[in-house]
C-alpha cells in the first residue's frame, strides 16, 4: 500500500497537474492553481525542514489526527490549516509562472525523497499532525495532494 502512494507522488500527482493550467477555476476554496501548486511544494518543505514550524496542536490531540492520519478518510472540502500556520488568505505566487511553480513541486518532491533516503529514522514536525517519519510523511502528503487534486477537479 505505502509504494502505491509513493508511485502516485512521484508520477501518478504530475500527470494529474499537466491537466491543470494557470487559469484553471477552483471547485472550492480560494486559491488559484498556481497558488495550489506551490502550496503543495512548501508542504514537502515542511517535511524536510526547509520550512519549519512549531506544533500547534495540543498534544493531547495528537492521537486524534493520528487516528486521522492512517485512516482512508480523506480531507473535508475547505479544510483549511490554522491560521496561526497559513494565515487567513492564500500566499500570493512566489514564481515567474505555473510552468515554474511544477519545476519547483517536482524539486520539493525530489528532495523529499532524498531526504529521508538519507535520513530513514528521522521524524520531522508537521504544526498540526507532530512529529512524523517518513511512512507517516507519504501518508499525510498523498491525502494532502489527492485533497487539493480534488480541489481543481481533477480526481
Amino acid at each position: 500500500m505505502q509504494e502505491e502512494k509513493i508511485n502516485f507522488i512521484k508520477k501518478d500527482m504530475f500527470a494529474l497537474l499537466q491537466k491543470l493550467q494557470a487559469g484553471t477555476p477552483a471547485v472550492w476554496g480560494k486559491m488559484n492553481a498556481q497558488q495550489v501548486v506551490e502550496h503543495i511544494a512548501d508542504f514537502f518543505n515542511v517535511s524536510t525542514e526547509k520550512i519549519i514550524f512549531d506544533l500547534v496542536t495540543p498534544v493531547e490531540q495528537l492521537p486524534k489526527y493520528r487516528e486521522f492520519l492512517y485512516s482512508e478518510k480523506q480531507f473535508r472540502e475547505n479544510t483549511r490549516a490554522p491560521e496561526t500556520v497559513l494565515g487567513d488568505q492564500p500566499m500570493p505566487n512566489r514564481q515567474n509562472s505555473f510552468e515554474a511553480s511544477l519545476a519547483y513541486l517536482e524539486k520539493s518532491v525530489e528532495e523529499f525523497f532524498e531526504y529521508f533516503s538519507l535520513n530513514r529514522d528521522k521524524k520531522t514536525m508537521h504544526p498540526v499532525f507532530g512529529l512524523l517519519s517518513f511512512e507517516e510523511w507519504v501518508l499525510l502528503h498523498y491525502k494532502h495532494v489527492r485533497h487539493h487534486l480534488r480541489q481543481f477537479g481533477l480526481l
